[in-house]
């Protein structure tokens, strides 16, 4: 059966029906040229725009700007080794915060550690001893949004 289909006269045929064709006529190459205008027509976005329709972490960046605060300082707090009389302050915007502890510098540096850090409870590091205390400085609650009526 397949001998029928490989015979050498179909084989041309196959490789003239696979084979790329040239084209027939020369056609001219057409171009399309496209500018765009800058100066006082250029589209740019404003706070002003973007703020009615701004959600969640977004909209909170924005505001933040406008009233002359970076949000993002609270994500990378550095400092000395908190102790019992002096801990580490770890900000958020929340009554609770993900923190992890990379321990000290030098040899009492380890792997981070992370844990649930309270606001009004310090937490000690298992590991290097370090304590760390969280000030609240956004609107508190649950960082998830739920309240006590879950």
């Amino acid at each position: 059966m397949f001998r029928r289909f490989l015979s050498p006269s179909n084989l041309k045929s196959l490789h003239t029906a696979l084979s790329p064709s040239r084209p027939r006529f020369a056609a001219p190459l057409l171009t399309r040229h496209v500018t765009a205008q800058s100066g006082t027509s250029s589209v740019r976005k404003r706070v002003e725009d973007v703020l009615p329709i701004a959600t969640g972490h977004e909209r909170e960046e924005i505001q933040a700007s406008l009233e002359g605060r970076d949000i993002l300082e609270i994500n990378h707090p550095e400092g000395p080794f908190g102790t019992k009389e002096a801990p580490a302050i770890v900000k958020s915007y929340y009554d609770r915060r993900i923190v992890g502890c990379p321990g000290g510098e030098g040899e009492d540096e380890h792997d981070v550690v992370w844990f649930w850090l309270e606001n009004g409870k310090p937490h000690e590091c298992p590991v290097c001893t370090q304590y760390f205390e969280l000030k609240v400085v956004g609107p508190g609650g649950d960082p998830y949004g739920h309240g006590d009526h879950h």
